[in-house]
């Protein structure tokens, strides 16, 4: 494959999540039509699963110039090994996958850490809970409560960032979110739980949010 990878301008990462995920015979009949090297197919791909690739690189690495190139990457990485894609899970996931591990080892060359330490005094009802008194969705009310949210998302870890956009914002569910990260599905619900109270204590002290 010569030159750059077509690709536009991603979503900004408060945009929509998009309102019908592709089935699984859709799934299978787009690799197909990519690997015959039909022509605008990968094109077509890349269009389709370019937000969800930004979404998750954005989150963890938060530089811009990174963020474009490790987004070229994934698509790099995506076409090479799309052949090894049988259909098991939803492409949506595979993809995700690929680029939670582009920009995982990412990190781990410039050594940033993905999470915070583990607090070993931890309540065990953590693992079974994502959601708790605090409505993330209900204390968007207006573009002033909004910018504070989104600045307080950006002082979270890169794992909590991340596992909130793909939970929150793509709306994907906690077993597709294993299947991108490799994490446990409790693992995955108690970062959850821990960034959303984080989010909570933040917005209190910003805008008197109620707990």
């Amino acid at each position: 494959m010569d030159g750059g990878l077509p690709l536009e301008h991603p979503a900004p990462a408060d945009a929509p999540p998009p309102t019908d995920a592709p089935d699984r015979e859709a799934d299978r009949a787009l690799v197909a039509d990519v690997l015959a090297q039909r022509p605008g197919a990968f094109e077509r791909l890349v269009r389709q699963y370019q937000g969800l690739c930004f979404h998750v690189i954005q989150r963890m690495v938060r530089q811009p110039d990174d963020t474009r190139e490790l987004c070229q990457d994934t698509f790099l990485r995506v076409h090479r090994y799309l052949h090894q894609y049988r259909g098991d899970s939803s492409l949506q996931g595979w993809i995700g996958q690929v680029a939670y591990s582009v920009a995982k080892r990412h990190l781990e060359r410039k050594r940033i850490p993905l999470q915070d330490a583990a607090d070993p005094h931890e309540h065990q009802a953590l693992l079974e809970n994502v959601g708790d008194a605090f409505d993330l969705e209900g204390a968007l009310v207006d573009d002033e409560s909004a910018r504070c949210l989104h600045e307080a998302i950006e002082t979270l870890p890169p794992l909590q960032r991340t596992l909130l956009t793909l939970y929150h914002l793509e709306e994907l569910p906690i077993g597709e979110i294993a299947e991108m990260t490799g994490l446990a599905e409790g693992t995955i619900k108690s970062h959850l739980f821990r960034s959303r109270q984080r989010l909570r204590q933040v917005l209190e002290g910003r805008m008197g949010v109620a707990a």
